[in-house]
């Protein structure tokens, strides 16, 4: 059954909520029958009997009228299940899986649903307790989303709802959407979702896989009813099966056992085929038994010949036509097949279609190809089997390998690692050029707002690195495949079919525990059993294939031929508006993707843009989370000006920013920091003004920008701000000084040599800056003094290390070197995506800058008084005057900005007046 949704409050509205959610699930259900509300529970489902139709209809109640269930999914040993029971006196008026389930929750309550072996989301309503208990099963295949009204005491009753889909939970309207933060920064940051019970929806959480949660008058419990990872664990941690021919006959037997049962149909049931090892081998198997055994009823919902539905995309670099019809070829009788070829121009058409149907951002626009696929099978059959989960259960990553490699190092099974280094030298050369491709590394944090990254800073995602079998588990339950099933299941269901997976089974992952890692790595072989139980199944390029590609789109060659519609929505107001993004930073980066697409890849973008249009099409508007349940509004981006080509990096703020954020006062201290400080150099107290400006780029005049800005700081100066006759200096950042002398460059437009890459690893990167230890920044360093230098000068600062004294390098390598900066996040656009090399003449500029102010429309007591100009390095572990028109000792003017008044963040204030107030013991 698909589609379940409810709402238990006693005393709650639970008609008139479950009716309200009926057209959040007008769509689910491939036999079209409607929606079913139980008016006694509030329980609603769209009805899909998979197995006996005619009689499974829901919601169903026990003879005695006390149990109701509404059922999402399959069980797939309800067979042996019923003849238990029915040896324990319980009798059954249907053929279905559903009544099944119902009558083993009377037997045996929650410590039924550990027998279940299938795919499952349920709720049980109990008339004689009033209770509610909605459970998921083991691997989380089917979905579950409950709210519970957080205004509900200890003690007191709740008001719950729940459902196969966040819509239904929406449009329930008891609760008002909103975006979960911490959800949304995880993603965009570390490329993680579904791993925790948090949806990207604030409030609405998922049953995690294995849980129940039981509905009360007194509240609510989650537990687990499952021991499934602990069994795991278990397994492994004996001792292991030899690997052997029997061995794999053994899988194979267990494989064809799982497709086999998963064939369970009263409607027809089809193949989604990629190409890949795992979904050719459920297309093979199936294929396979219809040619040798035709007549074989479990096979009946086939038909005389399988359905296959790929997706191709010829002439693209990761078209899997080859791999298809070369299977297809093998099995001529056994396969009918179809083909689907999305293109870049339907992706854009079906976009705010597609993320209206996963509910939540996803990891790519891999699963479109999928989603296009549904489209098209939905035409032919009604259930779909496909090779979901064997990637997470054996080890079908590259980075797998890595983790193996340091599991036998340290287990010190040295001949074993050796064999297998020899064995994986493909694919570790293959994973070496991908670190060293030269592409842009612009971290996350840059194009994120600055407040929102603060918020979220704490926030760290880890994985196991060097246990094979433990690091499966975890990307089986938490890591990798809930996110791969969460768009399964709203892929399937929104063609309205049924997608099964068999490797997703959890006696088939209990006998894989039960051997020896080398079952599932050997030689450099991942899939291992999987391939030699193939044998003689799959063609050989199919089963001995070593690179993998999988059901995904070729994203990088659709996004540089929709390049300029995907900038129009980075360049909208409305993605400007969000707390999310550091616009302007996002906007240059797209343009040079637009301009180097080679130098970039997708994947972040992607991040980016989904974030954007499922704020749009859930939250844009009062009723955007209705709409989203079936509406059809534009997605279409606002006007923006014609892409162009990256431009000079420019400092300070941006007009995006200006109608966002209120301009600081010139008269002023900078948030948290203090206006007036008394210098622990010369006794004197120093007043700090911290001016903003408009934007600097390469090649602006910056004397006449500092005489407009020092003009209309001096036309609103309030009385005794700058008391007459006191001294004072204007002071600014080398930041916009090298700017726009163009000695600051975009990350991507610095292309680090081999040599710069290397040695920037030992350099140490603390919180106020990384200096020379970004391969930019490294670069930089190398082209100001040339290579022989920096080696001679990290070689002294290694010794320098060994003997505890510190900055040695600097003082070989030179001032200039210590200067260079590099990309900060947290930095106002372009600081946050650019490293420079130091001004060049900082005291050649500062006469310059001096000048200037001698010549503005300021008052003549003003000019009378000021001293000069200081070029200034600060930052929150350390400052450096780098030029300066004044006799002022630089030691003296580097005390007055100790606590960095001009701010390390994104206060954009790059300028400051700073006045000598005197001595502090005689005021």
């Amino acid at each position: 059954m698909c589609g379940i949704a409810g709402t238990y409050g006693f005393g709650a509205d639970t008609e008139g909520i479950a009716r309200r959610m009926s057209g959040a699930l007008a769509h689910r259900g491939p036999d079209g029958e409607g929606l079913f509300v139980d008016d006694r529970t509030g329980l609603a489902h769209r009805r899909l009997a998979i197995i006996d139709r005619e009689h499974g209809a829901q919601p169903m109640t026990t003879a005695d009228g006390r149990y109701t269930i509404i059922y999402n999914g399959e069980t797939y040993n309800y067979l042996d299940l019923r003849a238990e029971l029915e040896g324990l006196g319980h009798t059954f008026r249907t053929d279905s899986d559903t009544e099944v389930l119902l009558e083993a929750h009377a037997e045996w309550g929650t410590a039924a649903y550990d027998r279940f072996n299938g795919m499952f989301a349920f709720a049980i309503h109990d008339a004689e307790t009033g209770t509610v208990t909605v459970a998921r099963d083991h691997f989380g295949i089917k979905p579950l989303y409950y709210w519970i009204d957080p205004a509900a005491g200890e003690g007191e009753s709740p008001r719950v709802v729940f459902g196969s889909e966040i819509r239904s939970l929406l449009a329930a309207r008891v609760f008002e959407a909103a975006p979960d933060d911490r959800a949304v920064y995880r993603y965009l940051k570390f490329r993680v979702q579904d791993d925790d019970s948090r949806t990207f929806f604030a409030g609405v959480h998922r049953l995690m896989s294995g849980e129940v949660l039981e509905i009360r008058a007194d509240g609510t419990e989650i537990s687990s009813f499952t021991r499934l990872k602990e069994e795991l664990r278990e397994i492994a941690a004996r001792p292991s099966r030899p690997y052997d021919e029997s061995v794999v006959d053994e899988y194979r037997e267990r494989f064809q056992e799982a497709v086999r049962l998963r064939l369970q149909s009263e409607v027809p049931v089809g193949t989604s085929l990629s190409g890949g090892l795992d979904s050719s081998a459920v297309a093979a198997v199936i294929a396979r038994h219809l040619r040798e055994q035709p007549q074989d009823e479990s096979f009946s919902a086939v038909g005389s010949r399988q359905n296959t539905f790929s997706a191709v995309f010829p002439r693209s670099s990761n078209d899997e036509e080859r791999y298809v019809d070369a299977l297809l070829e093998e099995n001529r009788g056994q396969i009918t097949a179809h083909k689907i070829m999305p293109q870049p121009e339907a992706f854009l058409e079906d976009l705010h279609d597609f993320v209206r149907t996963q509910e939540e951002p996803i990891i790519s626009t891999g699963p479109y190809a999928q989603y296009a696929v549904m489209r098209e099978a939905s035409q032919h059959v009604t259930v779909l089997l496909d090779g979901q989960g064997a990637d997470e259960m054996m080890a079908g990553y590259n980075p797998y390998f890595y983790v193996y490699l340091r599991q036998l190092r340290r287990q010190k099974r040295f001949t074993e690692l050796a064999s297998e280094v020899v064995g994986s030298r493909d694919i570790l050369r293959k994973l070496a050029r991908t670190r060293f491709s030269g592409r842009t590394s612009v971290p996350m944090e840059a194009l994120l707002n600055s407040g929102f990254v603060a918020e979220h800073s704490g926030e760290r995602v880890t994985s196991i690195q060097d246990d094979l079998k433990e690091r499966l588990l975890e990307d089986t339950f938490k890591a990798s495949l809930p996110s791969l099933l969460r768009y399964e299941d709203k892929n399937t269901m929104r063609f309205s079919i049924e997608g099964r997976v068999p490797f997703v089974d959890k006696e088939l992952l209990k006998f894989l525990f039960s051997l020896d890692e080398s079952a599932i790595i050997h030689d450099g072989w991942n899939k291992r059993i999987l391939r030699e139980s193939m044998d003689g199944i799959l063609p050989d390029m199919i089963s001995k294939r070593r690179n993998k590609i999988g059901f995904t789109t070729p994203e990088g060659e659709w996004f540089r031929s929709i390049a300029p519609q995907l900038r129009d929505i980075f360049a909208s107001e409305s993605f400007a508006s969000r707390p999310f993004f550091d616009a302007p930073s996002v906007l240059a980066l797209f343009d040079d993707y637009i301009a180097h697409p080679e130098n970039h890849g997708t994947l972040m973008f992607w991040r980016l843009l989904n974030v954007e249009l499922w704020m749009r099409t859930f939250f844009d508007d009062a009723d955007g989370a209705t709409r989203a349940l079936g509406g059809s509004a534009e997605i279409a981006a606002q006007p923006a000006p014609d892409a162009a080509p990256a431009a000079a990096p420019v400092a300070a703020t941006s007009p995006g920013e200006d109608e966002l954020e209120q301009p600081k006062s010139d008269y002023v201290a900078n948030p948290d920091k203090q206006l007036d400080l008394v210098s622990e150099t010369d006794g004197h107290t120093w007043r700090r003004l911290p001016l903003q400006t408009s934007l600097v780029a390469r090649g602006d005049d910056i004397e006449a920008l500092v005489r407009e800005r020092v003009e209309r700081f001096a036309a609103g100066l309030p009385a005794g701000t700058v008391p007459e006759g006191r001294p004072w200096y204007f002071v600014i950042s080398e930041k916009i000084v090298a700017i726009a002398q163009g000695r600051s460059w975009f990350t991507w437009e610095v292309r680090p040599r081999r040599s710069a890459k290397v040695l920037s690893r030992f350099v140490s990167r603390t919180p106020a800056g990384i200096g020379l230890g970004d391969p930019t920044t490294m670069e930089l360093a190398i082209r100001e003094v040339g290579l022989p230098r920096v080696l001679a000068a990290s070689a002294v600062g290694a010794a320098g290390k060994v003997v505890r004294r510190k900055g040695l390098f600097y003082e070989v390598v030179g001032a200039n070197v210590r200067a260079i900066d590099g990309p900060t996040p947290y930095s106002a656009f372009p600081s946050n995506v650019s490293a420079k090399l130091p001004p060049k003449d900082p005291d050649a500029v500062s006469a310059r800058i001096s000048a200037a102010i001698r010549g503005a429309d300021i008052p003549a007591s003003l000019r009378d008084s000021f001293v000069g100009t200081v070029v200034m390095d600060a930052n929150d572990i350390g400052r450096n005057v780098l030029g300066s028109d004044v006799a002022t000792p630089h030691e003296n003017l580097e005390a007055t900005f100790a606590d960095n008044p001009l701010g390390q963040g994104r206060q954009r204030t790059p300028l400051a007046i700073l006045v000598d107030l005197g001595d502090a013991s005689r005021r």
